[in-house]
């Protein structure tokens, strides 16, 4: 059978299992089992399988995810999280949508604490989304930026994802992390803007409610007292990254420690916060990895029946020009991100992408933001998006994956924005990496 002919009957069965109600973990398991069977012969090969699934989630790169996760975990129940909401929501006044962009300034915020997007956007909906139902809000308008916010940590610095990019396509990670700040912050923007005329144009979709409006001194009392202390966080997390004193594993870890000092300084410590937030971690870290080892098999099996390999390589056999094979290696890259976890792609691709594009002369650095920003897109795109499920995972039971669809869809779009901007002014992303070459 034709690449293409295995891939449609591997995408389609996924596709039934999941329409049948089938929970995402065990429908790529059915899959993966059926394609050891009649792909490799069954025998050894479930052994394989059960080895490339134990690798897919007991590698060291994967070490600082439930770390984030526990440090934003101890900041959701020392309510020091909450706080440094309430001390945006101080600042916001009364802008149309005003709840669905406090969403995603704490993304933003989040961002810069946890190096994980499926964390991020667990932590989002735990904390906003019961407040956003409440209020009334359309659900575009809820569970969407929900999604896009919590989407932001793979830019937003540190991204766990970026420095496992850097060590792929064999790049400097601290030009990477550098790189990343301008376009994550221009993907806030964007969203932003969006709420904000979809508020405007349609207010039904964001209820006004009364807000007690804040003076500029108690706006200011806030954010130094809720929100600069969350720097000395973001410092750990990110600062020492970049300053290249500590690795991402050992700047999660000091992160963790960091949240739990500033818990003590807030005589917020206590042993229920700890059980609290340790059972929190392992509950949202166990329905994690649960989906990356499962996804991590499923892309085995495609890697052996060479499927993403036929397209990759009808794809690089195309006569085009430089740009167009870049904007073909993006659109290959959001197909895969549809049905496949992140790091596979990355693994999958990158070692055949970079030395075309080092070959065309284009900006390694430059081209590896525009993975970053595909990846993410791609975790949030209709059907198998990995946020889509963890949005799932937390919503009650009566929101559907077609609403989530729905939701997730005009901020898929300023993702694309944000990308053609930044393949039309690439300066964009090169002029912050090449000034730290220059220092």
């Amino acid at each position: 059978m034709e690449w293409w002919g295995i891939l449609s009957v591997i995408f389609g069965a996924l596709l039934a299992l999941m329409g049948l109600g089938v929970p995402v973990a065990f429908a790529f398991l059915v899959v993966n089992l059926g394609g050891v069977l009649f792909l490799m012969g069954g025998g050894g090969a479930f052994n394989q399988l059960t080895l490339s699934i134990y690798s897919g989630v007991s590698s060291f790169t994967l070490a600082p995810i439930p770390l984030f996760i526990l440090m934003g975990e101890v900041l959701w129940h020392s309510r020091l999280g909450q706080q440094a909401l309430d001390a945006l929501d101080k600042c916001l006044g009364r802008l149309p949508g005003r709840l669905s962009i406090l969403t995603i300034g704490a993304g933003t915020v989040f961002s810069s604490l946890s190096g994980s997007t499926m964390a991020n956007t667990a932590m989002l909906g735990t904390l906003l989304f019961p407040d956003l139902e409440r209020r009334k809000y359309h659900r575009t308008l809820s569970m969407g930026p929900i999604m896009a916010g919590g989407g932001l940590a793979m830019m937003i610095p540190p991204s766990a994802l970026a420095v496992i990019l850097a060590a792929i396509a064999q790049i400097s990670v601290a030009k990477v992390l550098i790189a990343a700040i301008i376009p994550g912050t221009m993907l806030a923007l964007f969203y932003v803007s969006y709420v904000v005329l979809r508020a405007l144009i349609q207010p039904s979709a964001a209820p006004t409610y009364d807000v007690e409006q804040a003076t500029w001194s108690e706006a200011g009392r806030a954010v130094i007292q809720h929100l600069l202390p969350l720097g000395f966080i973001i410092f750990l997390v990110t600062g020492l990254i970049v300053l290249g004193v500590a690795t991402p594993t050992e700047s999660a870890a000091l992160g963790a420690l960091g949240s739990f000092l500033l818990a003590a300084l807030y005589r917020r410590l206590s042993f229920k916060l700890i059980r609290s937030a340790i059972v929190g971690s392992l509950r949202i870290t166990t329905m994690m990895f649960a989906i990356m080892a499962m996804a991590t098999g499923f892309s085995q099996i495609l890697a052996y029946s060479g499927a993403t390999r036929g397209l990759l390589d009808a794809l690089l056999q195309a006569d085009v020009s430089p740009i167009l094979l870049v904007i073909g290696m993006q659109i290959v890259v959001l197909i895969l991100g549809c049905f496949m976890e992140q790091i596979a792609i990355m693994l999958i691709t990158l070692p055949i992408f970079m030395p075309v594009i080092i070959y065309l002369g284009f900006d390694p650095i430059w081209f590896g933001i525009l993975m970053l920003i595909n990846i993410e897109m791609a975790m949030m795109t209709p059907p198998f998006g990995l946020l889509l499920f963890v949005m799932k995972g937390i919503a009650p039971a009566d929101v559907t994956m077609a609403e989530i669809y729905r939701a997730v869809r005009p901020f898929v779009v300023c993702n694309l924005l944000v990308m053609a901007i930044l393949i039309l002014w690439p300066d964009i992303v090169t002029v912050p990496h090449e000034f730290l070459t220059s220092r």
